[in-house]
């Protein structure tokens, strides 16, 4: 690492943070639907990258760094006022920093709700707020159940 092992490591942990919002951006397609078509009325998920999206198999929690994630998700319910899922929390412990933290794997049940009129925000509706409930285990220090607000 050189000569200064604490600026190599802050300058990976800022690489990282920034790559975070543009693999969003660029991944793959998943298997599940991402864009709407005009007739459907349901609100969408807006991303890190302020994409919309309805089902993703996957979602970015902690945009800025990206170490907490869903992945796995399974939607079994997604109307005009709520989506409902079941996935795994894969969140960084960052023991003894981010850069060299491991990720550990939650079970949760995902609730997505408090949707927008269309033309707030985005300019078409879309989730506020994502609520997870841990169902087996969750990072220390959090409560069962958390709800955080989405952007958009």
């Amino acid at each position: 690492m050189g000569r200064n092992p604490m600026r190599a490591a802050v300058t990976l942990c800022a690489a990282a943070a920034l790559a975070v919002p543009f693999g969003t951006a660029f991944a793959a397609p998943s298997a599940q639907p991402t864009t709407r078509t005009q007739q459907t009325q349901d609100p969408v998920l807006v991303d890190c990258s302020g994409q919309p999206q309805i089902g993703p198999a996957s979602y970015v929690l902690a945009c800025g760094d990206g170490n907490s994630r869903l992945v796995s998700i399974t939607w079994y319910r997604w109307d005009t006022h709520a989506a409902v899922g079941r996935g795994t929390n894969a969140v960084n412990d960052c023991d003894p920093y981010c850069a060299a933290g491991a990720f550990h794997s939650y079970p949760v049940t995902v609730r997505l709700d408090q949707p927008t009129a269309a033309g707030q925000g985005t300019g078409e509706p879309h989730f506020t707020r994502i609520t997870l409930t841990y169902t087996d285990g969750r990072p220390d220090g959090s409560p069962r159940t958390v709800s955080y607000p989405l952007p958009g």
